[in-house]
């Protein structure tokens, strides 16, 4: 338990590192999510996309070049395309359009390397991995440290895929389950943008924590798909009416941080708003992403000197998160999270 600045003592939140340590680290990498579990998160968060060949590959987004070396390789010069991916216009290079083998053969590097130069000296030192090789990273830990360490699945791009002829759900169903994660032996997350692919996990008797990704504006795109301009926004899912429609049907809600610092036309947080408060009077968590300290990421009034790649007062603006009471924080800087979040 902790103990807020308002006196009352709650569970302290799930601290999750966010594809890793990436703060440090290459994202999705072996080094950032091992440094991770090191600094003492409680679990951490794959994002998964697929190869041509049916492998569950974990990568941010199925377009790769800005987190592999993809685009410096003559011999898949050929392979950049133009896609329409959950509606959006996008060039580039596509882990569909690679075998698992030639996707082995590219080398990770810093999503952000302008602001984050020392995770960017490490790029091109180590390989993508498979969902299997992160959930078999993840059992070894909790065994050598004698402590569960959680997964928390992300499931990118399900409706797109699924057009393009993948079934994602059944994909992620008999890879958990090949990889013993299945049965709730170990703490299993598994969220998405699309409730959808949610709905199809559950029903193929996957066990685990399912939680439903909200973006401040927008709609999700498996309803568009299935819904056109009918689609509900995920500002209106976020609103009393909308979580009222979700009990029962998912385990909770991960929100944009926005969501709960409120900020007001100046930038100046109104928060914390009432989505925590409102969700969790139902019966649902609530997950808010995520967490980081550089100056680039903060609203205004947390903002400090020393440029975009300088932290600034990132307790300031965590505080008004942790004081909403959120069941679970996602971090960049494991360290910082742990240290704020975890005490």
């Amino acid at each position: 338990m902790t103990e807020y600045p308002d006196g009352v003592q709650r569970p302290r939140p799930l601290v999750i590192g966010h594809r890793g340590a990436p703060g440090y680290r290459p994202e999705h990498t072996r080094s950032s999510y091992e440094l991770a579990i090191v600094m003492g998160v409680d679990a951490v968060e794959p994002d998964v996309v697929v190869s041509k060949d049916g492998v569950l590959v974990v990568r941010h987004e199925s377009e790769i070049s800005g987190t592999t070396d993809v685009a410096d390789r003559p011999v898949f010069a050929g392979r950049r395309t133009t896609k329409t991916i959950d509606g959006e216009t996008v060039t580039g290079w596509f882990a569909e359009d690679f075998t698992w083998e030639e996707l082995a053969t590219l080398r990770a590097r810093e999503r952000l390397p302008q602001l984050r130069g020392e995770s960017a000296t490490f790029d091109g030192q180590e390989p993508i991995l498979r969902l299997r090789d992160l959930l078999g990273l993840v059992r070894a830990a909790s065994a050598a440290r004698g402590r569960d360490i959680g997964v928390v699945l992300e499931i990118k791009h399900a409706t797109s895929l699924g057009e393009r002829g993948w079934d994602v759900a059944s994909l992620v169903a008999a890879e958990l389950r090949a990889a013993g994660w299945a049965d709730g032996e170990l703490p299993l997350v598994i969220e998405s943008f699309e409730s959808t692919v949610l709905t199809q996990l559950r029903a193929r008797g996957i066990r685990g924590t399912y939680i439903y990704l909200l973006e401040a504006s927008g709609r999700p795109y498996d309803l568009v798909a299935a819904r056109g301009a009918h689609a509900p926004t995920y500002a209106q899912t976020a609103a009393p009416a909308g979580l009222d429609a979700l009990v029962g049907r998912v385990d909770g809600i991960s929100v944009d941080r926005h969501m709960i610092l409120a900020p007001d036309w100046r930038g100046h947080t109104t928060g914390p708003s009432t989505i925590v408060a409102d969700a969790q009077a139902r019966g649902l968590q609530v997950f808010t992403w995520t967490c980081r300290p550089e100056n680039h990421f903060l609203i205004s009034p947390f903002r400090g000197r020393g440029g975009p790649a300088a932290f600034g007062d990132y307790r300031g603006e965590w505080a008004v998160i942790r004081d909403a009471g959120v069941d679970g924080v996602f971090v960049d800087h494991a360290d910082l999270g742990v240290d704020f979040f975890g005490g």
